[in-house]
């Protein structure tokens, strides 16, 4: 770990941008892609080089931001890596999966920013924000929540969601990370189903992947309780899924969290649910 404050940082990947926007070192980017400024919208481009993502950066557009540090998540280019590392310039590869690995992440990237003091004050917070909500559902019912992370192939949403959704009175359903069919989550019987795609924000359409995948007759269609959760708030693994957390525990409880009718933000539920429920039970 480095011991002196590292200046320039090229940020492939949002969740470290977010983290570094977080800890109040937003002035070491110096490069970043376009999703990064999507989700910190702080963050000013124009005085930023602009780069691809981790998957299709190009060596040369990285280094030629002239940084002293690159940040990039799983998976990203072998090559690149090798040529970034040949150049002498640190590189940190993000692969979180639990919660636990989220928090050494923030740790290991504030550190390296020469700020782990705020790090550690973020960490307390979101733990402090988790016990709560984990206290204040623990004697609900448990309730049984498919979460996607993605629609075609549909694949469950990662394991960090799954420990949210624990805290937050569910039961994952599946195999976090995993790819499953629309049969497969069906037979579950979920009673929560919730979407949040990647790179789609809010703009899952729930009523249309309830009816295009037979799924009006479960539990979860029936009582209306399938929502898109807008994908930064569950898919960037940093301090905003606390906000993610808060839209969990308002899907699967509305009764205990839902905000007095006022729902967290980035939350939406199907509004079709009763027209596609009959329109199942004419064909069947």
């Amino acid at each position: 770990m480095p011991t002196h404050r590292l200046t320039r940082i090229a940020c492939l990947q949002p969740s470290a941008t977010v983290i570094l926007a977080s800890v109040g070192a937003l002035d070491r980017v110096v490069a970043c892609t376009k999703y990064c400024a999507e989700v910190v919208p702080e963050l000013d481009v124009a005085s930023r080089q602009v780069i691809a993502d981790s998957w299709t950066a190009k060596t040369s557009e990285i280094l030629s931001a002239d940084p002293d540090l690159v940040i990039a998540s799983v998976p990203y280019q072998q090559t690149a890596v090798a040529e970034i590392l040949k150049a002498g310039v640190r590189f940190l590869g993000l692969a979180p999966h639990t919660l636990d690995d989220i928090f050494t992440d923030i740790w290991t990237i504030a550190a390296c920013a020469g700020v782990s003091e705020r790090a550690e004050t973020i960490i307390v917070e979101m733990k402090t924000s988790i016990d709560d909500i984990r206290k204040r559902a623990a004697h609900l019912p448990k309730k049984r929540v498919f979460c996607e992370e993605w629609g075609k192939p549909i694949i469950a949403s990662q394991p960090w969601i799954a420990e949210l959704i624990a805290a937050a009175g569910g039961e994952f359903l599946g195999s976090p990370g995993e790819q499953c069919s629309a049969d497969d989550v069906a037979r579950l019987e979920p009673e929560v189903i919730i979407a949040a795609w990647c790179g789609a924000g809010n703009r899952v359409p729930l009523e249309k992947i309830v009816r295009e995948r037979n799924w009006s007759g479960t539990t979860a269609s029936r009582n209306s309780q399938v929502y898109c959760i807008s994908d930064e708030l569950l898919n960037t693994p940093a301090p905003t899924l606390i906000a993610g957390l808060h839209a969990l525990a308002a899907a699967i409880h509305p009764e205990i969290f839902g905000g007095d009718g006022n729902p967290p933000s980035g939350l939406r539920q199907i509004t079709e649910v009763q027209a596609a429920h009959l329109n199942h039970t004419r064909l069947v």
